[in-house]
């Protein structure tokens, strides 16, 4: 069985920082790709960035230039730095990883519980 296990959010003023972490945890063979996902009330849920067992990034356009995704792979975590916070970023966030289990490495998807950010104006 894998875990995701999410903290750092919390209540943050607007152009404050907060920094999101994602610890993986389990019997993993392999952790590959890892992203950050959001959730506003009322929207579906986006993709707000990624990261490549490689360390290749991408970003929604949204939050590039603010936001930052990391990933220490020898602790199996990935970071999300967000700065210069806007009331639009309020959301639950949510940690996804593509885990590779098994011998033969098969892979499979999984998610936090998610951690909420609020960003009062």
């Amino acid at each position: 069985q894998v875990q995701l296990v999410e903290s750092g959010g919390g209540l943050v003023q607007a152009g404050g920082s907060l920094r999101l972490s994602c610890a993986a945890s389990g019997s993993i063979r392999s952790l590959n790709a890892m992203a950050w996902y959001r959730q506003a009330p009322g929207k579906q849920r986006e993709l707000v960035a990624a990261i490549t067992s490689g360390g290749s990034t991408n970003y929604a356009d949204s939050v590039k230039g603010r936001f930052a995704i990391s990933r220490d792979n020898a602790k199996n975590t990935v970071y999300l730095q967000m700065n210069s916070l806007k009331p639009e970023d309020t959301a639950v966030y949510y940690c996804n990883a593509v885990v590779g289990l098994g011998s033969l490495g098969h892979e499979y998807d999984y998610w936090g519980q998610g951690t909420q950010v609020t960003v009062s104006p």
